[in-house]
C-alpha cells in the first residue's frame, strides 16, 4: 500500500545525494567545544546579570505569558523594554514581538497589502522573504545592494504605497546594505524603508545602536528598523522600532503579534537586563568587530577565500557542498563549533563556512581557531 507521503522519501534521498541533508546536533549545557556558529554576539547569553533576571522573572511572573499580548500576554517587562528600546534606537516607540521572524512578517504585512509596492534585495533573510510573499504586495527584486536598480524599480512602480526592504548586515556573508543611498532612493520616490537589524543591532553604530543609528538615519519619520533579541542581547525574542504611527498600526493589524502568544516573561527580563549591560559597556561592540577583523584577516592570510566583515560575521568559501560538511566536521571534532551554509539557505548557491565573533573571545581563542580552521580546509 502506498503512503500520501511516499514523495517525502524521495525528496529526503535526493538532499543526501546532493549532500543537503539537515541534522539536529544537540549542544550541551558545559562544552570544550570553542563556539563560532552561534550568534551570542556580545557574550552575554550566560552572563549573570542577564540569567539572573531571567529566573527571577520566571518565579514572579511563570513559565510563560500565557496568551497574546492583546488579552494577558503583556506583562510590565513588555512595556519598559519597548521603551527602552526606543530611546537606545532613537526612535518612537517600539513593539516587542515572540521572535525576529515574527516581528519581520509583522512588520512587512502590516505596512503593505494588495495595491502596494514592495522592493527588495535578491539576498534577504528567509524571514523578510516569507513576509513579502504574505503581504499580497506586488514585489520587484533587485540585485544584490545595488541602491541604483532599487531607485528604478521604486520610480517604476504602479502603485502608490511603497516599501524598500532589505537586510543591514546580510547573515551570510556579513556584508553591509547601501542603507544611506536606499533611503535617498526611497525619499525621492515616496517610499518607507524597512531594515532588518538583527545582525547590526549590538554591533555597529554608537555603542551598539545599529546599521540605521550608524548610517544617520536614526529617528528619520519613513524608517522602521526591525531587531532580533536574540543575539547581541543573548536571549529570544525579535521587535519593530520607528515611528509612533507605526507601532500603533501594528498593535491594530500585525497578525504575527495579534494572533501569537507574547514573549515569555524571562526571555523580556533578560533582553531588558542585557540591553542594561550594552548601555553600561559601551566598548563590547567595538570588541566584537575587531574580533570579526582578526578572524577574516587570519584566515585570508593563510590563503582562504574570505568575505570582508561589515559586523560579527565571517563567511570562509567551500569548494562545494560536501567539502563544506566535511570541513564543519573535521573542525567540530578538532574544537571549534563553525557554522556550515549550503543550498537553498546561501542565495548565492555558493557553500561556506559561517563563523560568528564574539566580544568575549580571547587572543589564544581566535589563533586556534585560525589554525584548526586552515588545518582542515578543503585541498
Amino acid at each position: 500500500m502506498t503512503s500520501v507521503f511516499d514523495w517525502l522519501d524521495t525528496r529526503a534521498d535526493e538532499r543526501r545525494r546532493a549532500g543537503l541533508a539537515r541534522q539536529l546536533r544537540p549542544r550541551r549545557p558545559e562544552s570544550d567545544l570553542l563556539d563560532l556558529a552561534g550568534n551570542d554576539y556580545l557574550g552575554l547569553s550566560r552572563d549573570k546579570r542577564v540569567t539572573g533576571a531571567a529566573a527571577a522573572a520566571t518565579l514572579r511572573w511563570g513559565a510563560g505569558s500565557t496568551g497574546s499580548r492583546l488579552v494577558t500576554g503583556t506583562i510590565e517587562a513588555h512595556t519598559e523594554l519597548e521603551h527602552e528600546l526606543a530611546a537606545f534606537c532613537g526612535a518612537q516607540a517600539a513593539l516587542v514581538f515572540s521572535s525576529g521572524f515574527t516581528a519581520n512578517l509583522g512588520a512587512i504585512t502590516a505596512l503593505s497589502g494588495k495595491g502596494s509596492a514592495i522592493v527588495t534585495d535578491a539576498y534577504l533573510h528567509a524571514s523578510l522573504i516569507d513576509g513579502c510573499r504574505l503581504s499580497r504586495a506586488d514585489v520587484a527584486v533587485v540585485a544584490h545592494a545595488d541602491a541604483a536598480a532599487a531607485a528604478n524599480a521604486l520610480r517604476t512602480r504602479r502603485t502608490d504605497r511603497a516599501l524598500m526592504v532589505t537586510d543591514s548586515v546580510f547573515s551570510v556573508d556579513g556584508d553591509l546594505a547601501p542603507l544611506p543611498a536606499l533611503f535617498e532612493a526611497c525619499r525621492a520616490h515616496g517610499a518607507a524603508l524597512v531594515v532588518d537589524d538583527a545582525h547590526g543591532f549590538g554591533v555597529l553604530g554608537d555603542g551598539g545602536r545599529g546599521a540605521v543609528a550608524s548610517a544617520g538615519l536614526i529617528g528619520e519619520p519613513d524608517v522602521v528598523t526591525t531587531v532580533t533579541l536574540s543575539k547581541a542581547l543573548g536571549a529570544q525574542g525579535g521587535a519593530v522600532v520607528g515611528p509612533r504611527r507605526v507601532i500603533k498600526h501594528l498593535v491594530d493589524s500585525a497578525r504575527s503579534f495579534i494572533f501569537d502568544t507574547g514573549l515569555s516573561p524571562a526571555n523580556t527580563a533578560a533582553a531588558l537586563a542585557a540591553l542594561h549591560v550594552l548601555r553600561a559597556d559601551p566598548d563590547l561592540p567595538a570588541r566584537v568587530r575587531a574580533n570579526a577583523l582578526t578572524l577574516a584577516s587570519g584566515l585570508r592570510a593563510a590563503g582562504l577565500t574570505v568575505t570582508e566583515p561589515a559586523a560579527a560575521v565571517v563567511s570562509v568559501l567551500a569548494p562545494s557542498p560536501e567539502a563544506a560538511v566535511r570541513w564543519a566536521d573535521d573542525c567540530r571534532a578538532a574544537g571549534v563549533w563553525v557554522g556550515c551554509f549550503r543550498p537553498p539557505s546561501v542565495p548565492d548557491e555558493v557553500s561556506r563556512l559561517r563563523l560568528t565573533a564574539r566580544a568575549d573571545l580571547t587572543d589564544g581563542e581566535l589563533n586556534h581557531a585560525i589554525e584548526v580552521i586552515t588545518r582542515h580546509a578543503p585541498t
